[in-house]
C-alpha cells in the first residue's frame, strides 16, 4: 500500500494551494496549462507502466501523481477564473449519472454491447445539445497515440455499421494485404510521399485487424517492443562476450546472434 500521509482530498487540493501561495514552492506557482501538459502525459504513462508491472505499490503511488495533476489544473484554472476543482467533480458526477440510465434510471440493458452503443448515443445528444461536432468522429482527442485513435476511430464508424462482419476476419487480413500490396508498388516507384500515406494505410489496416481479433493493438506492439528489447540487449551481450562492437558484425554474424537469443528466449 502507499505510505500513510494526507488522507483526504481535501489535504491534497490544500497542500497544492499552498505550494503556489506566495511563500510557496517557486517551480509549481510558476506552473501554467500549457506547462502542465507533458507531465499530465508522462504521468499517464508512467501509470499505465506500473500497471503492467503489477505492483500496487507502484500503481498507488503513480494513481496519487495523476490525481496530482488533475488538481494542479484545476488550480491554475481556478486562478485564471475558469473554473476550480469542485466543477470539475461536480461535472463528472454528472456525467457518470447521465450516461448511465441503466444503474441511475429506468432504461433496460441486456449486456456491454448494449451499455457502450447507449453511451455514444448519450454523448452524441449531449454533443448537439450544446451544438458541438456531430460527426461519429467528434471527440476523440488528436494528441492520442495513433494506434488508439486509430481503433477508437474504427470502433466508432463500426457502432454505425460501417465495418466487416465480425466473423469475416478473411475480409480483414485481406485488406492488410491489399494495403501491403499498395505499398510494395510504391516503393518500387520510390515515391517517398506515396509510400507514407501507404505505410499509414497499411497500420491502419492492421489495427483493424487486431480489433477483429479482440487484440488491443497497443498491447501488441508494446509486447512486440519488449521481445525486441530483451533480444537485442541478448546480441549486445554476445558480441560484448567475444569483445567486438556490434557495428563491425556482417549482417549473416548478427542474424546468427539473433537466432541464439532468439532460442535463449524460448528456452
Amino acid at each position: 500500500m502507499c505510505e500513510p500521509g494526507a488522507e483526504t482530498f481535501g489535504d491534497l487540493v490544500e497542500i497544492l494551494r499552498r505550494l503556489r501561495s506566495p511563500g510557496g514552492c517557486p517551480w509549481d506557482a510558476e506552473q501554467t496549462l500549457d506547462s502542465l501538459r507533458r507531465y499530465i502525459i508522462e504521468e499517464s504513462y508512467e501509470l499505465v507502466e506500473a500497471i503492467e508491472d503489477g505492483s500496487p505499490r507502484e500503481i498507488c503511488e503513480e494513481c496519487g501523481d495523476v490525481l496530482l495533476q488533475v488538481i494542479f489544473v484545476s488550480a491554475v484554472a481556478s486562478e485564471l477564473g475558469m473554473f476550480g476543482i469542485g466543477d470539475v467533480t461536480r461535472a463528472i458526477c454528472a456525467k457518470l449519472i447521465n450516461r448511465h440510465p441503466h444503474v441511475f434510471g429506468d432504461v433496460r440493458v441486456r449486456d456491454a454491447g448494449d451499455v457502450s452503443r447507449n453511451w455514444e448515443a448519450i454523448k452524441a445528444s449531449e454533443r448537439a445539445g450544446r451544438n458541438e461536432d456531430k460527426s461519429a468522429m467528434a471527440g476523440i482527442p488528436r494528441g492520442m497515440p495513433s494506434l488508439l485513435r486509430s481503433l477508437r476511430m474504427q470502433e466508432r464508424a463500426a457502432k454505425k455499421g460501417f465495418d466487416w462482419p465480425q466473423d469475416d476476419i478473411d475480409s480483414v487480413k485481406a485488406k492488410v494485404l491489399e494495403e501491403l500490396d499498395e505499398l510494395r508498388a510504391e516503393v518500387e516507384r520510390a515515391d517517398l510521399g506515396a509510400c507514407q500515406e501507404e505505410l499509414g494505410d497499411v497500420l491502419f489496416a492492421a489495427v483493424n485487424l487486431a480489433r477483429h481479433l479482440e487484440i488491443d493493438p497497443e498491447s501488441a506492439l508494446q509486447s512486440a517492443n519488449k521481445k525486441f528489447s530483451k533480444r537485442f540487449r541478448n546480441v549486445e551481450a554476445q558480441a560484448a562476450g567475444r569483445n567486438i562492437r556490434i557495428e563491425d558484425l556482417s549482417l549473416d554474424e548478427l542474424e546468427d546472434m539473433w537466432q541464439t537469443a532468439k532460442r535463449a528466449a524460448e528456452s
